[in-house]
C-alpha cells in the first residue's frame, strides 16, 4: 500500500503517477519483498461483486493500478486527476528494468506457442533478459507451479491468466512464496508475441483501447454493454454522496 488512495465502488486504488508506480514496485523489488499487483478495471470490479474470494483478494492487494479509463473516470467524478496505467506498459516497462538490473522474471500464463513466441520476442528486445521459469496457462496442478516458482525465486512474476484466474493463482502463491512481484496482466503474451494486435496508439492515448478491442472482437460487446453503463452510473452516484 502507497498511503495514498482512493475507493472506487468500496474498492481501493493507488494515485501514482506511471513513474511512481514504477519507483515504488523497483523498490520493492530491491528489498526482496512480497507485493502482489492488480491492474483494476470495471469488469474486474463486476467480477468481484459477485465472487466473495476476488473481492478479499483485492481489497487486500498491496498495490492497486487504475488500469482502465472507466476508473480514470470515476476518479474525475471525485474531482481527482489521475493517469491511466495500463498493465501492459506497466508490465513492459518493468521487464525493461529488470533486464537492465538483472533481476531474474519469470511468465505464466497463455498457450504454450504464445508464451514460446513471448519469451523469443522479449529476449530479442532484452538480450540481458533472464527468465529462469515459464509455463503456459492450461495446467491441471498449480502447485507444482508453485512449488517451481518457489525453486527459481524469480524477483517479477507475470501472469497471465485472465482475470480471476491470474488473482487467485497470485493469492495462492502468497502462503508458499516468501518475496517476488506478482502481477496479473491478462492476454498481454497475446501482444507480445504478436498474436493480438494492440490498439493504434491515437485509441490508447484517448483511452479508447477497450472501443477498439470491442470493435475487433464483437463478443466482447454483451460483456462491455452489461458492465460499463452500470460501472459509471454507480461510480456518479458515489461521487454526488460525497
Amino acid at each position: 500500500m502507497t498511503g495514498n488512495r482512493c475507493k472506487v465502488l468500496g474498492y481501493n486504488v493507488d494515485l501514482l503517477t506511471f513513474n511512481e508506480a514504477i519507483n515504488f514496485v523497483l523498490n520493492k523489488i530491491s528489498n526482496n519483498e512480497w507485493l502482489h499487483i492488480v491492474t483494476i478495471n470495471p469488469e474486474i470490479i463486476a467480477a468481484a461483486d459477485k465472487n466473495k474470494e476476488l473481492e478479499k483478494i483485492i481489497k487486500s492487494s498491496e498495490l492497486v493500478l487504475p488500469e482502465s479509463s472507466g476508473i480514470k473516470k470515476a476518479l474525475n467524478f471525485k474531482g481527482i486527476k489521475q493517469e491511466q496505467i495500463p498493465g501492459i506498459d506497466f508490465a513492459k516497462e518493468l521487464i525493461h528494468r529488470c533486464a537492465d538490473l538483472k533481476y531474474s522474471i519469470a511468465l505464466i500464463g497463455a498457450k504454450e506457442h504464445v508464451i514460446t513466441k513471448t519469451i523469443e520476442n522479449l529476449k530479442k528486445e532484452y538480450p540481458a533478459l533472464n527468465i529462469v521459469y515459464s509455463h503456459n496457462g492450461y495446467y491441471e496442478n498449480e502447485n507444482i507451479i508453485i512449488d517451481k516458482l518457489a525453486e527459481t525465486a524469480p524477483r517479477l512474476i507475470l501472469c497471465a491468466l485472465g482475470a480471476p484466474k491470474q488473482e487467485i493463482f497470485i493469492n495462492n502463491c502468497k502462503n508458499k512464496i516468501e518475496s517476488g512481484i506478482f502481477i496479473g496482466i491478462g492476454g498481454s503474451f497475446d501482444v507480445w508475441a504478436g498474436e493480438v494486435k494492440r490498439a493504434p496508439k491515437i485509441f490508447q492515448k484517448t483511452g479508447l483501447e477497450w472501443l477498439y478491442r470491442t470493435i475487433k472482437q464483437p463478443s466482447r460487446i454483451k460483456r462491455i454493454y452489461k458492465t460499463l453503463p452500470m460501472f459509471l452510473f454507480r461510480a456518479i452516484m458515489e461521487s454526488a454522496r460525497k
